[in-house]
């Protein structure tokens, strides 16, 4: 799990937390899972979408559980997000809050967010490694344009690294190694289901396998 000192309250990956959470010390935002996936409505193909390259060092690995619904805008909204989460820690990685890719995946709130989130790791001089597996993906879809996703995170194998040093900052596993996310996303014009909002609890009991 990535952690970095206390005052910093750094985590892994996919992370970015709702900016007007209040306790961030504890690596923890006041968050909630969105429930379980719901059958979406039937929607004509989304516009096509020019989605920016995302490139990442060979030492970040991601597994995304299940990657497909079987539902077409449901199997639309699980592969932004991942997508989203690509671009968030290749965002981290080039210590740039305002990389295009994470700007094409997030906006309002989710956008501050997220630029937030790169700026704590720039400002530590940290970046990140390993690798980190999301399950327990659902989707609910309210409407044609929005939806809501909960998900869970396995950050035992994901750790902060000192980019001056290259020192992997290793941690013992224990039950905040496990992460519940609860994100909001909206489809813009061109199709893309962008980050609107994103909160997580760090230790949720529903998290830990």
């Amino acid at each position: 799990m990535i952690t970095l000192t206390a005052a910093a309250a750094l985590t892994l990956t996919a992370c970015g937390s709702d900016d007007s959470s209040k306790d961030k010390d504890n690596d923890k935002i006041a968050g909630a899972d969105t429930g379980d996936a719901s059958k979406s409505p039937s929607a004509p193909p989304a516009a096509s979408a020019d989605r920016p390259k995302i490139e990442l060092p060979g030492d970040l690995t991601y597994a995304f559980t299940p990657d497909k619904s079987g539902d077409s805008v449901q199997d639309a909204v699980l592969k932004d997000n991942a997508e989203y989460v690509r671009a968030l820690d290749a965002a981290i990685v080039a210590q740039n809050p305002r990389l295009p890719a994470l700007e094409f995946y997030t906006e309002g709130e989710g956008a501050v967010a997220a630029q937030k989130w790169v700026d704590s790791f720039k400002d530590a001089g940290w970046t990140i490694t390993g690798e980190v597996r999301y399950f327990d993906r659902k989707v609910t879809v309210s409407s044609k344009n929005s939806a809501s996703l909960s998900y869970c995170a396995d950050e035992s194998k994901g750790f902060s690294k000192v980019i001056k040093t290259g020192e992997v900052k290793k941690t013992k596993v224990t039950k905040d190694s496990y992460v519940a996310y609860g994100v909001q996303v909206e489809k813009n014009d061109k199709g893309v289901w962008e980050l609107v909002k994103i909160v997580s609890t760090r230790g949720a009991d529903r998290c830990q396998r």
